[in-house]
Parts: structure tokens; C-alpha cells; sequence
């Protein structure tokens, strides 16, 4: 079973790959479980992703950092072109950014060292008493790695990325913080396609899970 492969890979600490669907964004990302993440999972993903790399978390977990959606805090800031925040995303959902942060031990945070530290670091804040007081003093914003707030209620609210891995790892019993990254296509300068990702997927033995079974999988479970 694709999906228990999946679940499995995630608990070794290594990739899956995710398509959310074709009547969504109709992309495939990389994810792996934010509390594995090394330098080594972020040049892969750098080279064979080649997207936004982030960290998706549940909501939770971001109510107890106090955290906001990015669209959020620049509705309720002073800045005066607010026609230019987007509410909803071209095909239909709200975006779960929230701040972008750089481990406060990094240097410019952008290197695979720095960015494997900012994501291993957020995944351990989460299993911490005082989650808010521990967040503020051990990252900065804005900085490399772009926070995702998963919805409440996730695959019940919205079916993204975002709420998809995070959704994976809680039912492979991890941490709910993943890091995902777009699979881009070099050659056509769009997103990979599905028959490129089931390649790639086949080439480098990662379960490659498609949204409609993690849905179905939400639905009995």
C-alpha cells in the first residue's frame, strides 16, 4: 500500500513526495518530517525540488505560538496598498503563510546548514512546555524558511500541501511540522509533472502519495 510505504519512509526520516490534486494547484512537492531534517535532506531537496522550501505546522501548534497568517497581520498593519494582499490563491484557497524565520543561531540562514538548523529547531519547540517564550528567543523574523499554519480542522478545511503533510505526520505518530518543497520541471520552467514525479519516485524508491487516497484514507479514519 502506497500510503503505508509513505508512512513508513516518514517515520525513517526520509522523503515522500505529495500531489495534491489536479484541480487544485496541480503540484507535487517533497516532504520529509522537520525533526529529521539535515543539511543533507535541503541540497536534495535544493536540487531536486527547486521550490519554496517551508515548514508546514498544525494550528495549533501555531495558536500556542501566537502566530497569524501573513495575509492577516498585513490586513490589520498601517500599510496603505492593502488592494495588494491576497486573500484567496488563483484556485480558490486561502494562503497559509505566516512569518518567515531564521534560527537565531544561523548566519544568513540560507544555506543548507543554516536552513536543515531553522527546521530541526522548529520541530523541537513544539514538545516544549513554554512554546511561545522558547519560539521568540530562539528564532527571528523575517529570515529564510517560511512558516505555514495548517488549517483547523485540516483536510476537513482545506486539501493543500500544507494540511496534507502535515496530516501525514501526525498519522505516522510524528511531530505535525514537515518541511515541503515544489518539484519544479527545468525543462519547462513549470511545475514537474505527475509522469515526471512517478519516475523520479521510482528512480530514487520514494513512495509518491496522491491526495485523493490521503483523502479517502481521512474520511474512514
Amino acid at each position: 500500500m502506497t500510503l503505508e510505504s509513505a508512512l513508513q519512509s516518514l517515520k525513517r526520516g526520509e522523503f515522500v513526495l505529495l500531489f495534491d490534486s489536479a484541480g487544485r494547484e496541480n503540484e507535487i512537492d517533497m516532504v520529509v518530517a522537520a525533526e529529521f531534517v539535515t543539511p543533507e535532506h535541503v541540497a536534495r531537496m535544493r536540487q531536486h525540488a527547486g521550490g519554496l522550501l517551508c515548514i508546514a505546522i498544525d494550528n495549533n501548534f501555531a495558536t500556542s505560538l501566537d502566530l497569524q497568517y501573513m495575509h492577516e497581520i498585513l490586513s490589520e498593519s498601517s500599510i496603505s496598498n492593502k488592494e495588494m494582499i491576497m486573500g484567496l490563491a488563483p484556485y480558490g484557497d486561502h494562503p497559509t503563510f505566516s512569518l518567515s524565520v531564521n534560527h537565531y543561531q544561523t548566519y544568513t540562514g540560507i544555506t543548507d546548514k543554516d536552513r536543515a538548523l531553522t527546521i530541526s529547531e522548529m520541530a523541537k519547540i513544539h514538545n516544549v512546555e513554554n512554546k511561545q517564550k522558547k519560539f521568540a528567543s530562539s528564532f527571528k523574523t523575517p529570515g529564510h524558511v517560511p512558516l505555514l499554519i495548517a488549517s483547523k480542522g485540516l483536510l476537513a478545511a482545506r486539501q493543500g500541501h500544507t494540511e496534507m503533510s502535515v496530516y501525514l505526520a501526525q498519522v505516522a505518530g510524528l511531530t505535525p511540522v514537515t518541511a515541503i518543497c515544489e518539484m519544479m520541471d527545468a525543462e519547462t520552467y513549470t511545475a514537474l509533472s505527475v509522469d515526471k514525479a512517478e519516475k523520479f519516485a521510482k528512480q530514487n524508491g520514494i513512495p509518491l502519495i496522491d491526495g485523493k487516497e490521503l483523502l479517502e484514507y481521512a474520511k474512514v479514519n
